[in-house]
């Protein structure tokens, strides 16, 4: 029968770890030691020796023949312009476009300097204020025109237009080189801008007139008159357009608190005639669902100020008194709902309403260097910087605590503009 067993356990030597160890053997090298020597060399004695090549006879010779002058040539040719020099050189020592010039070689003073204060003494005598000024084409002359601002007796009380020439020697400030009577006050002024003597002035009455300041007896030379065309209200602003059909006329735009912008052009008989024109009425204004909603109805919007783009001849802007500034466009083709009896048919050119001021818009100035920005101010104190591409603007500041008249891009820098206040800054 089979039964457990234990039996003591064999244990096997391993020879291989034994036999592995007595084949290593180790050896080492070295070379025969490296010599070396140092020496160092130097010259004891230098030389300096310099070149220097002999004159040519032969090329002195050809030097001298090659800048020989003709002197008898020479002589007839200063014989020929003797006169023409000595009459340029009359001229420039006659000239006194230098008189009184100082070289300033300091650094330059960057505070701005009153050089003349100009006035009208009869129009001071009646209280007139200043309603516009304007620089003529070349830019020596400064037409100003004095009116009334407040609540005067504007259907009697006449007003100017003075004009001065800035360049003219013995200048007198206080007395204009031109003085135009007109028997209504005159609210805005601008001159052609390629003829120096022509001016156009928008009346209180809501006439245009164009004024020759070359012509001292009879200045003016074109008007609208009173008729179904004029404008029932004041005119606020005035500007020349380039006509399209005939390239050496221009156009006449105004704009009125009426709620129409009209577009005037020259006729032979000295009148101005209507061309074309549009109508603000609330009813066709639109507005985002984010802005308060006008008045709705059939009123018309009293347009203040107008600015057109740098960029498209189709795109101004407008302000108008209820705080709002429109993008319009000259393009429009929808009548506006105008009950008027103009010989012309009105359009609607809104097309965009930004957010409002606090009140009325008195100026608006598309910018010369973007299409789309354009400033507007208002009795607020505010300038908005807008984008014609959304309603809300793009910057809000508020410049003063009374109102802001004007505001105007700098025509050289791109992010600097100008406002005035009724503070007098």
């Amino acid at each position: 029968m089979f039964a457990d067993g234990t039996a003591p356990g064999a244990d096997v030597e391993s020879l291989w770890r034994s036999a592995r160890t007595a084949r290593c053997e180790a050896k080492s090298c070295q070379t025969e030691q490296i010599s070396t020597v140092e020496t160092a060399a130097q010259s004891h004695t230098s030389r300096d020796a310099i070149v220097q090549t002999d004159q040519s006879k032969d090329a002195l010779q050809d030097f001298q023949q090659e800048v020989q002058v003709d002197y008898t040539s020479l002589l007839s040719f200063l014989q020929r312009v003797e006169d023409a020099v000595i009459k340029e050189l009359n001229k420039n020592w006659k000239s006194h476009a230098f008189d009184g010039f100082e070289v300033n070689w300091t650094d330059q003073n960057e505070a701005v300097l009153c050089l003349h204060t100009l006035s009208y003494p009869e129009a001071q005598d009646q209280n007139l204020q200043v309603t516009s000024v304007s620089w003529n084409a070349t830019g020596s002359v400064v037409a100003c025109s004095y009116g009334r601002l407040d609540g005067g007796d504007w259907s009697t009380e006449k007003s100017y237009v003075c004009t001065w020439n800035l360049d003219r020697r013995g200048l007198n400030p206080q007395r204009p080189d031109l003085v135009v009577d007109v028997p209504s006050s005159v609210m805005c002024l601008a001159f052609h801008p390629s003829q120096p003597s022509l001016i156009a002035g928008g009346l209180f009455s809501g006439e245009l007139v164009v004024w020759d300041t070359s012509r001292t007896e009879d200045p003016v030379i074109w008007r609208t008159g009173m008729t179904d065309d004029t404008h029932t209200d004041p005119v606020y602003q005035v500007n020349w357009l380039p006509d399209a059909k005939h390239r050496n006329n221009s156009r006449l735009l105004s704009v009125s608190t009426d709620g129409k912008i009209l577009v005037w052009r020259e006729e032979r008989d000295g009148r101005l005639a209507l061309a074309e024109g549009f109508a603000m009425v609330a009813q066709q204004i639109p507005c985002s669902t984010r802005l308060k909603k006008f008045v709705r109805g059939e009123a018309a919007v009293g347009v203040t100020s107008l600015s057109f783009s740098h960029f498209d001849h189709r795109v101004f802007v407008v302000g108008v008194e209820g705080g709002y500034s429109l993008k319009c466009s000259t393009a429009a083709e929808t009548l506006a709902l105008h009950p008027t009896s103009s010989s012309v048919p009105l359009r609607a050119p809104a097309e965009l309403a930004f957010s409002p001021h606090g009140g009325p818009v008195y100026s608006v100035s598309c910018s010369p260097f973007h299409r789309n920005l354009f400033l507007s101010c208002g009795t607020d104190g505010q300038v908005h910087l807008h984008s014609m591409l959304q309603t809300q603007p793009l910057i809000s500041l508020q410049l003063s605590k009374k109102y802001l008249f004007c505001v105007r891009w700098s025509p050289v820098r791109p992010l600097v503009f100008a406002a005035a206040s009724g503070e007098g800054k």
